[in-house]
């Protein structure tokens, strides 16, 4: 089946950022050095005043730290859930600094995921409260809910108020189908995954098996097909050189299962970790894949942006590269890393 989209703008963007998962290097531009030898990450508030997300001690004593990251939406959660009135205004401004910006790098979606706040339950579902409460305020577009529990989806569902649009699910899968009377019960859009009971999928035909197993059961639940994002799974292709051909071909195969009307996703920088030069693997299997019948992504719109995607030069040496990596004909990306050594991927 050839592309069902035919611009940037009909390609809905689920913006993944916002996660507790997520790190900005020690080195890099976004971290500064305050006058007390602290170090802080940079942002701008609603006026566009410079701001600073200073990193508590107690986070400067964590592995991550040391290794030389900052997970900063970890801190931002933290600072706004018990910090001082000022460090609850510093985290709280934070968040919505990045919700904004993702909104307006066209997000139809916000992804909000917790997981890494705490191992506790109750801890993690109250920060999934206050995560969604503190994004609603600034928040013009719905948010997806994200969680490896059930039961921090439902907090999250309950607190949102309804304001924007009806919420999406991250997500339905076979090992967790009481996801589903979730996405029931408040007429969620919902990201069903191609895992399966016994774990992640190998090639595309056990991706479509899965698929079409948890789609009987959305189906069933009379969850409407333009409601559902099939996630068929990007795993990196430096960990196996398949991996994106076999995403690729998933796509294709559920497109030609379910038709026009179902959405087709994937949380696409997974296919470039541990690569050089990631925004021209992460675009060109972008490219690949809207070719192939994708036409949704969950992505950071400020890394991956459709439109530089849909502009992508086919024919040009460097993206050429990035696809023999992609379909695995480069074999241990010796042409990709070689060229990047070179210079030549620019």
């Amino acid at each position: 089946m050839p592309r069902v989209i035919q611009s940037p703008g009909e390609f809905t963007i689920i913006g993944e950022n916002i996660h507790t998962t997520r790190i900005v290097m020690r080195r890099g531009r976004r971290v500064t050095t305050l006058e007390d030898g602290s170090e802080a990450v940079t942002f701008t508030d609603e006026e566009g005043r410079p701001r600073c997300l200073v990193v508590p001690e107690h986070f400067r004593e964590t592995q991550p730290y040391e290794d030389g990251q900052v997970k900063h939406f970890l801190i931002a959660v933290w600072k706004g859930m018990h910090g001082d009135p000022a460090e609850q205004a510093e985290g709280t401004a934070y968040i919505h600094f990045e919700a904004r910006r993702q909104i307006a790098a066209g997000a139809s979606f916000l992804d909000l995921n917790v997981d890494e706040v705490s191992h506790e339950l109750e801890e993690q579902k109250a920060a999934m409260r206050w995560l969604v409460s503190t994004v609603q305020q600034v928040s013009t577009v719905p948010p997806s809910i994200d969680s490896s529990r059930t039961e921090i989806i439902a907090e999250g569902l309950a607190a949102y108020d309804g304001a924007c649009g009806r919420p999406m699910v991250n997500s339905v899968a076979l090992e967790r189908m009481d996801v589903l009377d979730l996405v029931k019960e408040h007429r969620a859009h919902a990201v069903v995954s191609a895992a399966s009971t016994a774990g992640m999928p190998r090639d595309a035909e056990e991706r479509l098996r899965n698929v079409k197993e948890a789609m009987d059961r959305v189906a069933s639940g009379g969850v409407p097909l333009a409601d559902v994002h099939v996630d068929p799974l990007v795993f990196p292709v430096s960990v196996d050189s398949a991996n994106g051909r076999r995403y690729l071909d998933a796509v294709a195969a559920v497109r030609a299962e379910f038709g026009r009307e179902i959405h087709v996703t994937g949380g696409l920088s997974n296919v470039a970790y541990g690569l050089p030069n990631r925004r021209l693997i992460n675009d060109t299997f972008c490219y690949l894949a809207l070719e192939e019948g994708l036409d949704s992504g969950i992505v950071n719109p400020l890394e991956t942006r459709p439109a530089r995607v849909f502009a992508l030069d086919a024919e040009s040496r460097p993206v050429k590269l990035a696809m023999a990596v992609i379909n695995g004909e480069d074999e241990f990306c010796m042409n990709y890393l070689a060229a990047f050594r070179a210079g030549e991927l620019d």
